[in-house]
């Protein structure tokens, strides 16, 4: 039962086209974010985060708003949502790791941070992968394949996170703690957003397939 939204017109593609967006907006905050991790006190690269987030907000309310507008979708309306609301959170994620590096006056990346950076670029294209097949699945199986690559990668952050965290503790520095735990935590939670994506997409393959 592949191309199983082949029926859909013109204009009611122009939704899963939004939503494609959205997610390549993901990505690109991904990206900015690991870039941050090299440069960490570089404002420029702050805001272009920030700029990145503004951007997947009015993409959000677009699709919203056609969601409002359009009789027929391509996806039942409380799918479409999810899913774009999920990248949203994503990015908005994205952009506190950012927010988060400024505030706290981060002068050079915290243990492990580069590497849960690099690991969510990975999530985010996955994200950006199964998004962009929406419209057309040709493979269901590879499809929930992708949905379960997010979870593996999900689960690395974790291991991450904990050996952060772990390590952080070892320290006598309270503000610190405080600090980096925050940014560890703000990363963590981006990969999580991620799975949610892939389990609404899975239900949307097991759905229509």
């Amino acid at each position: 039962m592949g191309q199983f939204f082949s029926w859909v017109k013109s204009n009611e593609k122009e939704l899963l086209v939004i939503l494609e967006n959205l997610a390549k907006k993901a990505v690109e905050a991904s990206d900015a974010v690991l870039e941050l991790m090299d440069d960490p006190t570089n404002k420029d690269k702050i805001a272009h985060i920030s700029e990145i987030e503004t951007e997947a907000d009015v993409l959000t309310r677009d699709i919203f708003s056609e969601l409002n507008k359009t009789f027929i979708t391509p996806l039942d309306r409380e799918d479409m949502q999810r899913v774009a609301s999920k990248i949203d959170d994503i990015i908005d994620f994205m952009d506190g790791i950012g927010a988060r590096f400024a505030s706290y006056k981060i002068t050079e990346s915290p243990p492990h941070t580069k590497q849960m950076a690099e690991e969510l670029v990975k999530a985010t294209r996955e994200v950006e992968y199964m998004v962009g097949k929406l419209g057309n699945v040709k493979n269901p199986k590879l499809m929930i394949e992708h949905c379960r690559n997010t979870s593996v990668i999900e689960h690395v952050i974790d291991d991450l996170y904990r050996l952060a965290i772990s390590e952080l503790f070892e320290s006598n520095d309270p503000i610190k703690i405080i600090k980096l735990k925050d940014i560890y935590e703000t990363m963590e939670t981006a990969s999580d957003r991620c799975v949610d994506v892939a389990d609404v997409v899975e239900d949307i393959v097991l759905k229509y397939t």
